[in-house]
This record gives structure tokens, C-alpha cells and sequence, in this order.
């Protein structure tokens, strides 16, 4: 009997996940906070957007090209993901760039992600840095 509730229980929980992706809509550029604007406008004005969806707290922009930015509400950058090349240097907090580019000088950063505990940095070595709030190297993996 217990077999068969964890069973339908697990189809419930399973029939629930897709309703919550529904939160996701589809947005124009123009609906974009003017600062995540800015933003592509100054770093990826020459790539075409695929699609830019909106949910309840953030906002996501991904490129033909495979590049992905992610917004908070407010606009400011949460994650940004570039497979093909590079983060825009611009972007990237002086801090960091200078340890990278002191520790792994032939890497490049394809990936940085921000939240509240500080920054987390993806290489295109596979590599991966955490950074504290203060810049400094909480974790490296590889």
C-alpha cells in the first residue's frame, strides 16, 4: 500500500513541475528594464535575440548565437553564459579579471554568474572559480 501512494504521489508531484515553467512568458526587447537594455545594447548590439521571457523575478535573453544573459527585476545582470566566445570583458569585475588572468592567463571566462554570496566564474578550461562578496577565491574546481 505504501508502494503505491510513494508511486502516486511521485506522478502528482511529476504532473506539477511543467505547470510551474508556465510562469515563463514571452516578452518583446522593449519591455526589457531600461538598465538590462543598456546592458545588450552596449555588449551584444550585434547578436539576434531568440527569445527573451519574463517570469515573476527575473528576466532571460537568449541569443541565436547561444549566448544567455539573466536579469533580475530591477535590470542588473544575474548570470550571464556565452558557449561560443567569451563574457564581455567590460562586464567582468576588475577584481576577477586579474585573478583569472593571473592564475589560468590562457582561459577565458564563458560564464559568471552573481547572487547575494558573491560571484561564481566558468572557464573555457573547464575550470571553475567561486568568489566571496570581496573578490577573494572561496572554491576552484575543475
Amino acid at each position: 500500500m505504501k508502494k503505491i501512494a510513494f508511486i502516486l504521489l511521485a506522478f502528482v508531484m511529476t504532473m506539477c513541475l511543467p505547470a510551474q515553467a508556465d510562469n515563463d512568458r514571452v516578452i518583446t526587447y522593449d519591455q526589457l528594464p531600461a538598465q538590462a537594455q543598456t546592458l545588450l545594447k552596449d555588449h551584444f548590439a550585434n547578436k539576434v535575440p531568440l527569445i527573451i521571457t519574463m517570469d515573476f523575478d527575473d528576466y532571460k535573453v537568449m541569443y541565436q548565437s547561444g549566448e544567455k544573459v539573466e536579469f533580475d527585476k530591477k535590470g542588473n545582470w544575474k548570470d550571464i553564459e556565452c558557449k561560443a566566445s567569451a563574457v564581455p570583458t567590460a562586464i567582468i569585475p576588475e577584481q576577477i579579471k586579474a585573478n583569472v588572468k593571473k592564475t589560468f592567463p590562457a582561459a577565458t571566462i564563458i560564464k559568471i554568474d552573481r547572487d547575494r554570496r558573491g560571484y561564481d566564474v566558468k572557464l573555457n578550461n573547464g575550470m571553475e572559480i567561486e568568489f566571496d562578496k570581496k573578490f577573494n577565491v572561496v572554491d576552484i574546481d575543475d
